[in-house]
């Protein structure tokens, strides 16, 4: 027996996570990026992490033809780059209106998020109505600041 939606929904809404912005860049469609909370480490040794993307999102065709792709986390004042990636911008004016550069694997990432790890795809295994997809991470660049985090419908902030 499964639960319903709303329900599953609901108890999901009581994690609280990371804000990431996916990137990748590919020949056939160009500087793509998308809003993604669905992040995690998977190993160590070797490096590597993973990150959920809906079968729908547009993001998705351009890591599979790159097979590359970038997860830039996020800081406490980027809320507007979330709601930008996130939301119905066209892929041309989410980049036009963040800073970002080309890192050492050719991915975008954006300049003044706290993290950026730029991935070789490794696995992509189909679930539901997402695809996981597992990189090996290749270049990682760590900058200073706090975290933007996302807990019952709201970003949210460490506190000390």
């Amino acid at each position: 027996m499964t639960v319903e939606a709303s329900e599953f929904k609901n108890a999901l809404q009581l994690w609280a996570s990371g804000v990431t912005v996916v990137t990748t860049q590919s020949d056939r469609f160009g500087l793509q990026g998308m809003t993604a909370t669905s992040f995690s480490s998977v190993s160590l040794d070797p490096p590597q992490v993973l990150v959920c993307i809906n079968e729908r999102a547009d993001t998705g065709e351009g890591i599979e033809e790159s097979q590359h792709f970038a997860v830039n986390i996020l800081t406490t004042g980027q809320e507007q780059v979330s709601n930008e990636f996130a939301g119905k911008a066209s892929q041309e004016d989410r980049f036009r209106n963040v800073s970002w550069s080309q890192g050492k694997e050719g991915m975008p990432l954006l300049d003044d998020s706290l993290a950026s790890l730029e991935c070789r795809v490794l696995q992509k295994v189909k679930a539901g109505t997402h695809w996981i997809i597992v990189g090996e991470v290749n270049n990682v660049i760590c900058r200073e600041g706090d975290p933007l985090l996302y807990y019952s419908t709201a970003y949210r902030t460490l506190t000390a």
